[in-house]
């Protein structure tokens, strides 16, 4: 990130270059977002696809991952949904079939979801 200060005749080229320049290292990646029906989740699914990523929506209330797909679709982005319960192995499973099904491809998993593991990720201990 690129912080300027002042003011300059050309700061709004300046803002755009630098924009276009974030951009570049997500446009048209695959993102899977869990926890993204509100609050954190739905701001990062909203802000990846207004940047270019095509997210795969993931969380418990597929009323508003529907709104938000939508709204994506709606703004010239691209997103689908999924329910998603991030404690059964079977949804984790199915919203990375989704993406590889929709898209051919995931690059990237935000896992937002709210859940507090017993031991550390890298045990890879998904039943506690």
């Amino acid at each position: 990130m690129v912080f300027i200060c002042g003011r300059h005749e050309r700061s709004p080229q300046i803002f755009q270059s630098i924009r276009e320049q974030e951009n570049y290292w997500i446009k048209d990646k695959v993102v899977i977002v869990t926890g993204a029906s509100s609050g954190i989740g739905e701001a990062t699914a909203r802000r990846l696809a207004a940047d270019g990523a095509k997210v795969v929506l993931g969380g418990r209330r597929t009323d508003r991952l529907k709104k938000i797909a939508d709204e994506i679709a709606e703004a010239g982005g691209q997103a689908v949904y999924q329910a998603l319960d991030v404690t059964l192995q079977a949804d984790n499973d199915a919203i990375v079939k989704l993406a590889l099904d929709r898209f051919g491809r995931l690059d990237v998993i935000f896992l937002n979801a709210g859940i507090m593991p017993k031991s550390p990720l890298s045990a890879l201990k998904t039943a506690e």
